[in-house]
């Protein structure tokens, strides 16, 4: 009799023993394929144009980019090549932004990064151009912050420094740490 209750109990180990690995088994694979599917974006676009509209209904700003991936659960877009204008006021020229990689993220913030220029299309503007290796713009504040290396440049002046803070509504631009001035030519 004592045989049959010892059979009976390894045989109950053997069950509850071959089930939990199988239970162990499954969870990993379901792990992964939760983390493929946060690494695969939900749409892409080539050759994209978009073009974005303030509550008035005024141009807030364009996007052009060769290629678009947007990430739905991380809550970013990824763009190549992206070229952004970016309407301050209705009677003003645009500033335009170019880089090779940006992100734009869901609260109207985008990160560019890698050969950034940022133009003023105001022929008249006492800045004409800011170049520089990553910037973060708040599109909804319409503001622009770097803490790389920056340089400004206008008609017959160039101001080297690192980092910069600017106010587009304002037009008021801050260097965080001037390096060089240079009068009468430009780089």
């Amino acid at each position: 009799m004592k045989r049959i209750y010892i059979s009976i109990g390894l045989l109950f180990l053997l069950i509850l023993a071959t089930n939990n690995l199988w239970w162990l088994e499954s969870e990993p694979q379901e792990a992964e394929q939760q983390d493929e599917a946060f690494l695969q974006p939900n749409y892409l676009a080539s050759n994209m144009q978009t073009n974005l509209y303030n509550e008035q209904g005024l141009l807030a700003h364009s996007i052009h980019a060769n290629s678009m991936e947007h990430y739905d659960l991380l809550g970013f877009t990824l763009f190549q090549q992206p070229q952004y204008k970016i309407y301050v006021a209705q009677d003003e020229a645009p500033w335009e932004v170019t880089a090779e990689q940006g992100t734009l993220y869901e609260d109207n913030r985008i990160q560019l990064e890698t050969n950034v220029q940022i133009t003023s299309q105001d022929k008249d503007g006492f800045i004409r151009t800011v170049t520089t290796s990553f910037i973060e713009i708040d599109l909804t504040a319409k503001t622009m912050m770097s803490d790389q290396s920056v340089t400004i440049s206008g008609d017959n002046y160039t101001i080297s420094g690192n980092g910069f803070s600017a106010d587009l509504t304002t037009k008021q631009f801050e260097l965080l740490d001037h390096v060089q001035t240079i009068y009468g030519k430009t780089i």
